[in-house]
């Protein structure tokens, strides 16, 4: 492939987790100025495909290597077209971009990103729950179990667990027996758990439980991709958490001056 300069741009969207609606207004006037649409496959909501001109070429990247995925961007951008790269959720979390841009860069193929709405936070609103609940939580770990995609021993996800931090764990649902057993590592049995299963599609399906009970519960409602797995004291509404700072008024700060008590 040569390397002769081009003309055109490829832009990396974010998608959103599902619904529609929830791609970002920018992200939507990208798709609707594209020459040219690569999709993640059957992770990408099809409606948003209607936002694109007709007539446009449109591919589904799920039949497709990394290599013609990016001598489809290159053979483009030649052309001058705008290529929009539609990525599901956000594309800085697991959306193996960096390998694209090496490609790009590599070929003088100019590109931006455009950020989307990750399905943890649609699973977050699908549960109606805050991660960083005043001394309950301040840290949200995102990580995944290890499998044909291996994860540093440093971030094994049991080790992660004893952080009794708030998580949210990807791409690991297939595998529920082994999540709860590296989770057991550091959290009580008693600690909430909730798998949101297609998270903002009308097919969403949420299953609320414990590190004890949440592997039958899984296996019973047949859930084997696409779901979120939110783990962590936050999920309780019984836990005793403390009030804002910001909206206490007896907290002073840049805005407002705090009264006494």
């Amino acid at each position: 492939m040569s390397l002769k300069k081009t003309n055109g741009h490829v832009i990396f969207v974010g998608a959103g987790p599902g619904d529609p609606e929830l791609i970002t207004v920018k992200g939507s006037r990208a798709l609707e100025r594209a020459d040219r649409v690569i999709y993640a496959g059957s992770l990408v909501n099809p409606e948003l495909l209607g936002i694109c001109r007709a007539g446009i070429p449109i591919h589904d990247s799920a039949h497709l290597t990394l290599e013609e995925v990016v001598k489809l961007m290159y053979e483009g951008t030649l052309q001058g077209e705008t290529i929009v790269r539609l990525h599901t959720g956000d594309p800085s979390v697991y959306g193996a971009i960096k390998e694209q841009f090496d490609h790009l860069d590599k070929h003088n193929i100019p590109y931006s990103v455009i950020p989307g709405v990750s399905s943890v936070f649609a699973a977050a609103a699908a549960v109606r729950r805050e991660f960083t609940l005043p001394e309950i939580s301040q840290t949200l770990i995102l990580t995944r179990l290890a499998g044909r995609t291996p994860v540093p021993e440093s971030e094994a996800l049991a080790k992660l667990a004893k952080h009794q931090a708030s998580m949210a764990i990807f791409l690991s649902v297939q595998d529920m027996g082994s999540v709860v057993k590296a989770l057991l590592e550091g959290y009580p049995a008693s600690t909430p758990i909730a798998v949101i299963s297609k998270a903002s599609w009308p097919d969403e399906e949420i299953i609320l439980g414990t590190l004890a009970t949440i592997e039958e519960k899984v296996k019973a409602a047949g859930i084997r991709k696409q779901a979120q797995i939110l783990v962590g004291d936050f999920l309780d509404p019984a836990n005793g958490y403390a009030r804002s700072k910001l909206y206490d008024p007896t907290f002073t700060h840049e805005y407002r001056q705090g009264t006494e008590t």
